[in-house]
């Protein structure tokens, strides 16, 4: 059996999905009891824990030959993540006491980076639950394809995306939530021992100039990509509510500068088969 956290989001449903289509048993690791319904249906095993319950998260994770650790994603960290790492501490303690047979957790590109930035809490994530005698793999991902939802407005109704990756011309590593999913299934149903380092990306990468082809292309009329000036991120953010805009500037400038990469080899990183164009006008449609 399977427990899969972040079961309710993209990637934890895609890999849900995956793993149910290959016959495995799976428990959904769900907080909130009022979305259980659609997983029962599936046919999931049901165990409602919330990211900072040990106890819960023990219980839930109990007799799993398999567990997949999705941590909640906090945007607008407080200074040191204390957020992050009261999860971190909720899902060690858990996982030293159910013992399960091997985990796949979900880190990100770059979490090797010694600069701080947003990225940081899935490093910390690494640190600390790379300490037990548990064998485990550390999927990172590249750049969510799914990220440029929000500029399925501003493609549509102006022609134009206002982006924060720069310069335009610049080629980002980019994934598919799904291809995510798809590894992670895969991942979990694999007999390993030790810690391992999982890197996926797309079988290209994109810059925002072909974000903005890409959306033109769909949509049936002219997009173009503009840059949004870097002195001006830090008064934007805090008008869209944020109470600390650094870490997010931080970790823009590190895909910006480049320092935000995949630490291994191109040779041994895994490569997702979803295109920008198949998730782009999945975008569209869904904001129709």
């Amino acid at each position: 059996m399977y427990a899969v956290t972040g079961i309710t989001g993209q990637v934890g449903g895609a890999a849900a999905r995956r793993l149910l289509e290959a016959g495995q048993p799976v428990r959904a690791v769900i907080r909130n009891a009022a979305k259980c319904a659609l997983w029962a249906r599936k046919g999931c095993e049901i165990a409602v824990a919330d990211m900072q319950d040990a106890d819960a998260l023990a219980q839930a994770f109990k007799d799993a030959d398999g567990v997949f650790i999705l941590p909640p994603s906090e945007f607008d960290p407080s200074p040191g993540f204390p957020e992050a790492l009261a999860v971190i501490e909720a899902v060690k303690q858990a996982l030293e006491i159910a013992r399960p047979r091997h985990v796949v957790c979900l880190s990100t590109i770059g979490a090797q980076a010694v600069q701080p930035n947003l990225l940081t809490q899935r490093q910390l994530m690494e640190e600390e639950l790379g300490k037990l005698n548990i064998p485990m793999t550390f999927l990172r991902p590249a750049w969510f394809m799914e990220n440029f939802a929000w500029d399925v407005a501003s493609a549509r109704d102006e022609g134009v995306i206002a982006s924060f990756l720069q310069p335009l011309d610049k080629p980002v590593p980019m994934i598919a939530t799904a291809d995510i999913g798809l590894c992670a299934a895969q991942l979990l149903q694999e007999k390993y021992e030790g810690k391992r380092i999982v890197e996926l990306e797309a079988a290209k990468r994109y810059s925002p100039n072909d974000v903005a082809a890409t959306f033109a292309e769909l949509l049936g009329h002219p997009v173009s990509a503009e840059p949004v000036p870097r002195e001006t991120w830090g008064a934007l953010f805090k008008s869209q509510g944020m109470k600390d805009p650094i870490p997010r500037i931080q970790m823009l400038d590190g895909f910006n500068e480049g320092w935000i990469e995949f630490e291994r080899s191109p040779a041994t990183r895994q490569k997702g088969t979803t295109g920008l164009a198949t998730v782009l006008k999945a975008l569209i449609d869904a904001g129709e």
